[in-house]
């Protein structure tokens, strides 16, 4: 008996152990940070098909996304998944080759890889509540690991990093 019950002792506090680390752990990846592993040439050549990325999801919390940034976003077109695409125009701004203008409380996305990507220029501006995370940094395949220059996007593009959603 004392056995039985040094044994249920033991498993309580092994469960105990595990659902706090696993609280931990999901209020990690909901507000904090979460990796995620890309699909579809949409983002070629800055993100391949299977490259693991990190996102941080402070920014979005914060409303702090600019142009230029890479965002993991629920798809407007289909909900359950999610899509990784470059932020091209904030709420304010015009985007698009017909110069749309973006609604505030919206963003403009769009694909790196134009010719294969279904973005905004498909399905319009995007509720800016439905950023799951900001790219940061890519961390597979190991020799393209490193963090994504946002600045460096907003500089090639005459962009000033002012605008902010």
């Amino acid at each position: 008996m004392e056995r039985v019950a040094a044994l249920c002792g033991r498993a309580a506090g092994i469960l105990t152990a595990a659902i706090k680390y696993g609280c931990i752990v999901h209020c990690s990846t909901e507000y904090v940070a979460d990796v995620v592993i890309c699909t579809g040439p949409s983002m070629e050549p800055t993100i391949y098909s299977h490259d693991v990325i990190v996102t941080e999801k402070i920014s979005p919390l914060r409303q702090r996304i600019a142009a230029g940034d890479i965002v993991v976003v629920r798809s407007p077109s289909a909900p359950r998944n999610n899509i990784c695409k470059r932020v091209t125009a904030v709420a304010g701004e015009r985007a698009g080759a017909r110069g749309v203008l973006v609604p505030r409380g919206h963003l403009w996305l769009e694909g790196d890889n134009a010719a294969n990507s279904n973005d905004s220029r498909n399905f319009g501006a995007v509720p800016a509540g439905l950023v799951r995370g900001r790219a940061v940094l890519k961390l597979w395949p190991p020799a393209d690991a490193g963090w994504f220059d946002s600045r460096g996007w907003r500089r090639q593009h005459g962009r000033e990093e002012r605008q902010r959603w």
